[in-house]
């Protein structure tokens, strides 16, 4: 390992308890006890990249997808199992036409046991399991981090200080924009579209404003798209816009790597069903729970893809307010006015 603070070298014995034998600095993450392999220099050049060298902010929900990633692309069936289940072959057939029949016996076994780690290498459960989870992320992660740095990060937002739903950066705004992730919702405030653009944002249906569009920003998985069908039947009448990732943008797509998640209630999947707009395929793909999480997108991407759609809302509700004006519907009480 690299010693981030000198660049020395280190074998494991040359750094014991995260201490660089050479510089006698601390370090944060050795990537032999981390669960991720992770290292500080590592890190930082994850950071630096999602981050566009400090000019976007991140969350840690970015920072835990970025650095998982690669743990989470599903593993193809080891070579060696083939190779074992060919050479057992091989045996079986040598052994019945030409050889002693204890080599064709073995030559069966082995093949047999070959073929049975091939299926269970295909069918691991643990395929597309996080070997992390965000909470243990933060635990085994960020805690080591800021313990020995004194902060996250640079660029990287603190998600714990997400604004209060309703608060000055969105309160009495005509469009609201919906979004449960809270990291994304960090990253989203942080980078200031609510001032921008004049939203409303929240995470939750009830805080939902009681007029206006509503933006609903989801994941793929089977709640986040079936939200914006929640939305609609809960807010009859309002305009309600999806802007969620589509499921066909992501699965199948060798960049982008889901992950499982808990599986779906079946109340969830028989309302996709309904909704008619999955076929049996992807039904099944998301009974199985996987996900692709809104944090998968990188925030510059994000960000500029949540300012799209504002802008569009903005300028259809702008000319929806100059149409009713020249009708006097403007001139009308507002609700709850005597």
């Amino acid at each position: 390992m690299i010693c981030p603070h000198c660049d020395a070298s280190l074998l494991r014995k040359e750094r014991p308890h995260n201490v660089c034998s050479k510089c006698r600095r601390r370090y944060a993450l050795d990537p032999k006890t981390n669960p991720l392999g992770l290292h500080d220099l590592r890190v930082r050049r994850v950071v630096a990249k999602i981050t566009d060298d400090g000019r976007l902010p991140c969350t840690p929900g970015h920072l835990w997808y970025a650095l998982s990633r690669r743990s989470l692309r599903s593993r193809p069936v080891g070579g060696a199992y083939v190779a074992v289940t060919l050479l057992g072959a091989a045996l079986l057939t040598g052994g019945f036409f030409a050889g002693p029949a204890p080599l064709a016996y073995f030559g069966f076994v082995l093949a047999l046991l070959a073929l049975v780690l091939c299926l269970l290498a295909a069918a691991d459960r643990s395929q597309g399991r996080p070997k992390m989870l965000p909470g243990a992320f933060r635990r085994d992660v960020l805690e080591p981090w800021v313990k020995v740095y004194g902060e996250l990060p640079p660029g990287v937002v603190e998600d714990r200080r997400y604004p209060a739903p309703g608060g000055a950066s969105g309160a009495g705004q005509a469009t609201t924009l919906l979004c449960p992730d809270l990291s994304v919702a960090t990253l989203i405030a942080a980078a200031g579209l609510p001032e921008r653009h004049g939203l409303l944002l929240v995470r939750d249906l009830p805080e939902v404003s009681a007029r206006g569009p509503v933006i609903v920003l989801h994941d793929v998985s089977a709640p986040g798209l079936l939200l914006p069908w929640r939305v609609r039947e809960a807010l009859p009448g309002r305009r309600v816009i999806d802007a969620g990732v589509p499921l066909r943008a992501v699965r199948g797509v060798p960049n982008a790597v889901p992950y499982r998640d808990h599986q779906p209630g079946g109340a969830v999947l028989s309302r996709l069903a309904e909704v008619g707009d999955y076929t049996s395929d992807e039904l099944a793909w998301l009974r199985k729970g996987w996900t692709y999480p809104l944090v998968a997108v990188p925030p510059g991407r994000l960000l500029d893809a949540v300012s799209r759609v504002a802008e569009r809302v903005g300028r259809t509700a702008s000319a929806d307010r100059g149409r009713a004006a020249a009708v006097g519907f403007l001139t009308w009480p507002d609700e709850g006015a005597p």
